[in-house]
């Protein structure tokens, strides 16, 4: 009967938090952030930064990387294939050389072998970054930037890109392909496209 109660009287997990979708990183974010990290040799973080930012990955696969993942024996690759764990589908995404260079030097000073994980945990019994880990070194990045820590969190990394090229280039299916979704309608919905286009159509109307 006390574990019925318990679970009758049980917080919801989002009781005061807001929810709902987070913000993509605007260009000046990205860069300011970046300078920022190289700036203080965080060299760590800057290789996760830009990968997330990449690879448009959720946090769950994002961490789960193996330096094999991304590597062709020595060298960087400049496109990797991962099985999303989510849906179990594979899915694509280009490694810029912005940070194909950071990865590098991360490799290098973690001294990473091809079947380490690409960000292992400073936590013994976890065998790489947890996601928890990952959104708590996200929300110290939103707050050095000086933004709302609540508007953002790690799907704001895989949507900054996508979002990026969808304003860019209008072609949804493109950005569903590389967000690896099954459904159109899911990509239309995680960019929230209907409502930024019904707001740019009502900017450029004058009255």
């Amino acid at each position: 009967m006390e574990s019925v109660a318990n679970a009758i009287h049980r917080e919801p997990w989002n009781k005061g938090k807001i929810v709902g979708q987070k913000a993509p990183f605007k260009v000046k974010d990205i860069w300011a952030l970046r300078v920022r990290l190289q700036m203080e040799h965080r060299i760590r973080e800057l290789a996760l930064f830009n990968l997330g930012i990449d690879s448009k990955l959720r946090g769950c696969d994002l961490v789960a990387l193996k330096v094999r993942d991304v590597c062709h024996g020595d060298q960087l690759a400049t496109r990797a294939i991962v099985m999303q764990h989510k849906t179990q589908r594979p899915v694509q995404f280009e490694i810029t050389s912005t940070t194909q260079d950071a990865l590098q030097a991360w490799i290098k000073h973690a001294g990473l072998k091809s079947d380490s994980f690409l960000f292992p945990s400073r936590i013994h019994n976890s065998p790489h970054l947890g996601t928890r880990q990952y959104a708590r070194i996200l929300g110290h990045w939103v707050e050095e930037l000086g933004l709302e820590r609540a508007s953002y969190g790690t799907h704001s990394m895989r949507r900054t890109k996508a979002t990026l090229i969808y304003r860019r280039t209008k072609n949804l299916r493109a950005v569903q392909l590389l967000l690896g979704h099954s459904k159109l309608e899911s990509t239309v919905r995680y960019l929230g496209i209907e409502v930024d286009d019904t707001l740019e159509i009502s900017e450029q109307t004058e009255i």
